[in-house]
C-alpha cells in the first residue's frame, strides 16, 4: 500500500511540474517538482525491495529527524506566508513599490498582471500616492520588468508622472535596495505590492533594509501556480534568513 502511495505522489509531482512548464510561468522551479516526483518514485522502489529496513538504525534515525525538521520549518514558513495573504495596506500611503515578475513580448505574465491590477486599484483610490515599479531585464525578457510595468500602468490610465522606474534589480532584495533610493525610508509610509504568497518576505526584507513604516498590499495569484509558489517561498525565506537578509 505504501509503495502505491509513493508512486501516486511521484506521478502527481511530475505531472504538476510539466503543467507549470507548459503554462510558461517564467520560472525554472518546475524542475523541483519533477525532481521531487523522481524522489517519490525512488522511495516506492526502496519500499518494494525493503531497502529502508536494511539501513543502519543510526542512519534511519537521522533521516527521520531530518524529515521532522524540514516539515516543521516548512509549516512555520507557510504560517508566516498565510498570515499576510490578505494584507491590503492602509489608505494614504506615501509610495507603493510594485515588485517585478516575468514579462513577455505580449505583456506582463499572469503573476505580474495580478500585481499591477492591485497597484492600479490602490493608486486609483489614493490619488496622492506615488508608485515605484521595480525590476530589471532577465535573460528571457524582451525589456526590463520596470518598463513592462510602466507601459501597463500608463495604458490603463495611470498618469506617467506618478510612476518612477527602478530597472536594475534581479531579485527581491535588490528590488527593495534600489527602490529605497527613490523614497525616504525614515519618513515615508511604504506599501509593498506583490502576490499574496510573496508579501511576508517582501515586507520582511523591506524592514530589514531600513524602511521604518512598511506594510503589504497583497495581489491574487494564478491558481495553478499557487502551490508551487508557496513551496518556492519556503526556500526563498530560508535563503534570506541564512544570508542575513531577514532579521
Amino acid at each position: 500500500m505504501r509503495k502505491w502511495l509513493w508512486i501516486g505522489l511521484g506521478l502527481i509531482c511530475i505531472l504538476y511540474g510539466i503543467s507549470i512548464f507548459m503554462l510558461r510561468s517564467g520560472s525554472k522551479f518546475y524542475q523541483v517538482w519533477i525532481a521531487l516526483g523522481g524522489g517519490f518514485l525512488i522511495l516506492a522502489a526502496a519500499n518494494h525491495y525493503q531497502l529502508w529496513q536494511k539501513l543502519p538504525k543510526a542512519f534511519r534515525a537521522g533521516g527521520i529527524l531530518l524529515l521532522v525538521l524540514v516539515i516543521g520549518s516548512l509549516a512555520a514558513a507557510e504560517f508566516c506566508v498565510l498570515k499576510h495573504f490578505h494584507d491590503r495596506g492602509e489608505p494614504g500611503l506615501d509610495v507603493i513599490i510594485v515588485l517585478g515578475a516575468q514579462v513577455w513580448p505580449e505583456g506582463p505574465s499572469a503573476s505580474l498582471k495580478y500585481r499591477l491590477d492591485a497597484a492600479l486599484e490602490y493608486l486609483n483610490q489614493n490619488p496622492d500616492t506615488r508608485c515605484i515599479v521595480s525590476g530589471g531585464q532577465g535573460y528571457n525578457e524582451p525589456w526590463s520588468e520596470a518598463q513592462g510595468m510602466y507601459d501597463y500602468l500608463t495604458q490603463n490610465g495611470l498618469p506617467a508622472e506618478r510612476i518612477r522606474m527602478e530597472d536594475r534589480s534581479v531579485n527581491t532584495v535588490e528590488n527593495i535596495r534600489y527602490s529605497m533610493k527613490m523614497l525616504d525610508p525614515e519618513e515615508d509610509k511604504v506599501g509593498i505590492v506583490t502576490n499574496n504568497f510573496h508579501v511576508f518576505r517582501g515586507v520582511a526584507l523591506a524592514r530589514s533594509q531600513g524602511i521604518r513604516q512598511v506594510q503589504g498590499i497583497a495581489a491574487s495569484s494564478h491558481p495553478v501556480y499557487l502551490v508551487s509558489n508557496m513551496f518556492r517561498e519556503y526556500f526563498g525565506i530560508a535563503k534570506d534568513l541564512l544570508k542575513g537578509n531577514i532579521r
